[in-house]
């Protein structure tokens, strides 16, 4: 990559941490959607993240590019994500960052372009990559269509999060209904607790449908976010999660539409949502609910997936 110079590190500083946050801020800013996942965002403040891996790109003395990279586990491959800050564009440096954390990761490691605008599509063409996986952000007005009443479900008691002590349950319906997940599966208290710390946590817009006759156990939730950043702020489904245990009775409905109806009583006019492209059963729900596709991202690979 031209005039940069590249480094690799498990656990990034706090200046150099604020220096990624203010790049990521400007590629925002110039390209309308943000360069890296928020889970992403979060691993700069987390020092005791060890499976990630951070890549700088440094420039005349300052960070130009930065990579974050999520190392293989299990049966997931690497995940990486890039951004290259705009005035240092058209250098190669997306090129060379793309190029060293697909190497890095391993065979099948794959790497996000959000929005997969015009400069992505080219990085990718040029280093020969596929599309290995899509992810839609889809969304919908919350004043038209009219949402739906909440439907009602037998033994089923619909809350709010109530604390902590809701955390062991959460975490086990998370964790099995997204063993198959690259991101979302496998979370840990950390995960929990670094979202509480985010600005945008609000506990009565975690919604959570317990067993009535065992009123300990959580069947599913729907975690709500609201996007501040937005003008005029816009609400998100952010994780709709079910126990498999609990798959059938209409769950993923009631909870969806317990969080449309919050965000809409606040007095949010839009509501986004991610869902995966062959996620044939979600994407029916949400189509059914009125979201439209708004716009994809891509995960890049250099090696054919079964």
């Amino acid at each position: 990559m031209t005039g940069a110079a590249t480094r690799w590190t498990e656990r990034i500083g706090a200046e150099a941490a604020a220096e990624v946050r203010q790049l990521l801020d400007r590629a925002t800013a110039a390209d309308g959607v943000a360069p890296i996942s928020e889970q992403a965002v979060l691993s700069l403040a987390t020092a005791d993240e060890p499976e990630v891996r951070h890549l700088l790109a440094e420039q005349d003395g300052r960070i130009a590019g930065y990579a974050n990279l999520v190392p293989a586990h299990g049966e997931h491959p690497a995940m990486a994500e890039v951004a290259v800050d705009p005035p240092a564009r058209g250098n190669g440096i997306g090129t060379g960052l793309v190029t060293a954390a697909l190497a890095e990761g391993g065979p099948g490691a794959r790497v996000w372009a959000h929005g997969d605008r015009p400069a992505a599509k080219a990085v990718a063409a040029r280093l020969g990559l596929h599309t290995a996986r899509e992810l839609w952000q889809m969304r919908r007005a919350l004043a038209t269509p009219e949402l739906p009443a909440l439907p009602v479900r037998s033994g089923v008691t619909l809350r709010t999060y109530s604390g902590p002590a809701d955390n062991a349950e959460l975490l086990r319906v998370n964790n099995a209904a997204f063993a198959w997940h690259p991101e979302q599966g496998g979370w840990s208290e950390r995960d929990i607790e670094a979202r509480h710390a985010e600005p945008w946590f609000d506990p009565k817009g975690l919604f959570l449908a317990t067993d009535t006759a065992h009123p300990e156990r959580v069947l599913g939730f729907h975690w709500t976010k609201v996007h501040y950043d937005e003008k005029p702020p816009t609400g998100e489904v952010y994780v709709v999660g079910i126990d498999p245990a609990a798959q059938g009775r209409g769950l993923g409905r009631l909870l969806t539409l317990a969080g449309l109806h919050y965000l809409r009583d606040r007095g949010l006019a839009e509501v986004l949502l991610y869902t995966e492209a062959d996620n044939a059963a979600a994407v029916h729900t949400y189509t059914r609910l009125g979201f439209a596709p708004a716009h994809i991202d891509v995960a890049y690979s250099a090696a054919e997936t079964e």
